[in-house]
């Protein structure tokens, strides 16, 4: 699936089950709790703290799932096409970046 399709389907979906999009202010508020969980998962699962028994059984790719779901949200309400800016952005980041990162000695 394209970012494209994506986005389409989770208009589709608040269309269908949702009432309506929160607004823009909440939705970036629900990213940023939804950012906070993979930070949780990652800083214990990978990081130097320990990780609690509770959350153990936490899914990674739920978690950035969810993060993806906003993401698209915020996009769709603010009537971005985000296949496009995606696009944009690896396309800047190939032509800048390239070199920069070959020569990284901290990246051998």
């Amino acid at each position: 699936m394209n970012i494209e399709n994506a986005q389409l389907e989770v208009d589709n979906w608040i269309k269908e089950h949702g009432v309506r999009y929160f607004n823009e202010l909440t939705n970036m508020a629900q990213l940023t709790e939804e950012v906070g969980e993979v930070a949780r998962i990652i800083a214990r699962r990978y990081g130097e703290q320990s990780e609690k028994e509770s959350d153990k059984n936490k899914d990674l790719g739920e978690e950035l799932a969810d993060v993806m779901f906003v993401v698209l949200c915020l996009a769709n309400q603010t009537g971005i096409d985000l296949q496009q800016a995606f696009d944009k952005k690896l396309d800047l980041k190939t032509k800048r970046d390239h070199d920069r990162h070959h020569s990284n000695k901290k990246l051998k």
